[in-house]
């Protein structure tokens, strides 16, 4: 491929400028895409994260509640992201009762700004279950 580049570089022809040209402009299009798609894929695994932590943290405490609160909020700080939260309980959750946590956050994706540029919505869900014995 670079030989064949080097000799269409080497040739006189218009042909061969243009053939270049063409090819340099298809590969900054492919990196642009890619600039704007990647940090998609980004956001995505640190949703996935950010609900494994935050249902850990409704396991550990027993309850969905300021603890559940407070971590969101760290979490939030250090991601940057803020996802619309929902539990599938509320308040204290007994010994070996499941959870589930569901987080939302829509994203534009496309290129060169707002033209061609479309929302989407990435969803991640974690469960588990209660630590805690409540009397």
């Amino acid at each position: 491929m670079i030989k064949k580049i080097s000799t269409i570089l080497k040739s006189k022809r218009a042909e061969g400028y243009v053939d270049v040209i063409v090819l340099v402009l298809c590969a900054v299009m492919v990196l642009a895409l890619a600039l704007r798609v990647l940090p998609v894929f980004v956001q995505k695994q640190q949703l996935d994260t950010f609900a494994t932590e935050l249902v850990r943290e409704a396991e550990v405490s027993g309850r969905i509640g300021s603890e559940t609160t407070r971590r969101a909020a760290i979490l939030r700080e250090k991601t940057g992201i803020a996802p619309s939260i929902s539990w599938s309980a509320s308040g204290k959750i007994q010994l070996n009762e499941e959870v589930t946590v569901t987080l939302t956050l829509r994203t534009n994706i496309g290129l060169f700004g707002d033209f061609g540029s479309f929302p989407i919505t990435l969803r991640a869900q974690a469960s588990g279950k209660s630590e805690v014995y409540w009397k």
